[in-house]
């Protein structure tokens, strides 16, 4: 199991940039695919971005492709995902995730930090 913090969460107006954190408790950060999940009330948690472990390789949903880029570290155990443009659609609680190469379960989750936009 990978312990994960996020961090970087808050407050924006529509148009705005945040860049949220994940840091992972692991010696074996590099044979971990890194994801990125949100949640907006009355909906499903749902992937929006995804680094494999070598971090060359990254997948958006398309909610978010060309506006959010995630990337990894890993000499420092640390994903990040860079938001770009955001709407007020993007508000939702935000969880960074692990899941081992060659798996299927996304088996690690961080606490979420909450990202709301306003228009």
């Amino acid at each position: 199991q990978v312990q994960l913090v996020e961090s970087g969460g808050g407050l924006v107006q529509a148009g705005e940039s945040l860049r949220l954190s994940c840091v992972a408790s692991t010696r074996t950060y590099i044979l971990y695919n890194m994801g990125w999940f949100r949640q907006a009330p009355g909906k499903e948690r749902e992937l929006i971005a995804a680094v494999d472990p070598s971090g060359r390789n990254t997948r958006y949903g398309d909610s978010v492709k060309g506006r959010f880029t995630v990337s990894r570290d890993n000499a420092k155990n640390t994903s990040s995902l860079r938001m770009n443009s955001l709407k007020p659609e993007d508000t939702a609680v935000y969880y960074c995730a692990a899941k081992f190469r060659g798996s299927d379960t996304w088996s690690s989750w961080g606490q979420g930090t909450q990202v709301t936009v306003s228009s």
